[in-house]
């Protein structure tokens, strides 16, 4: 016969391992991971991820290094598109046999150098079942004010008119990307 507090603890470990399954079955990923890159009205977001790197301290860092990345193609990007297109129809001897053939080929090359200071980790995730590593970067709008004034490489003017703007601007971005979202 088990005794009550034998039977207490085991009815406490039992629900205490039953909650903990059920929570992380339900848990899933941040909502940032599947949001990707974004911004508000106060920050700009990077999401970086990597998978099958054996080496934790490698693959955050990776991660975060390309969260980074993302946070910086917010700002200048150059991209380079080249589409070509071929198709031909050839008809031989009696008209009764057609040849056609086709190509297209799409060539993207994208390119960002920008230098950024203050963009730091946010947060950070990983996806147990696939070994998915997942950093999310911000960079607050109030550090970017801060080195445009700081700019050596900016005239006075144009110091002051970014930093009289931004604020609008970044909400007039805001509201463009709202209408994409919405169908």
């Amino acid at each position: 016969m088990i005794s009550n507090t034998r039977l207490s603890r085991v009815l406490t470990i039992g629900c205490a391992v039953a909650m903990t399954l059920t929570l992380s079955a339900c848990g899933g990923p941040p909502k940032w991971v599947k949001q990707g890159s974004s911004f508000d009205n106060k920050a700009f977001f990077g999401v970086g991820a990597v998978n099958g790197v054996k080496n934790e301290p490698l693959a955050w860092e990776a991660a975060q290094n390309r969260a980074r990345a993302e946070v910086a193609r917010n700002f200048e990007t150059y991209t380079a598109y080249l589409m070509r297109d071929y198709a031909a129809s050839t008809t031989a001897g009696d008209f009764t046999r057609n040849t056609e053939e086709q190509n297209i080929e799409r060539a993207i090359k994208t390119f960002s150098a920008v230098t950024l200071s203050g963009v730091r980790q946010e947060s950070r995730y990983k996806d147990e079942k696939t070994g998915t590593y997942y950093v999310l970067a911000k960079l607050n709008l109030s550090d970017v004010k801060d080195q445009l004034a700081q700019a050596k490489e900016l005239s006075g003017e144009v110091r002051d008119f970014v930093r009289k703007n931004a604020d609008r601007l970044f909400e007039r971005l805001e509201k463009e990307e709202d209408k994409k979202a919405k169908p």
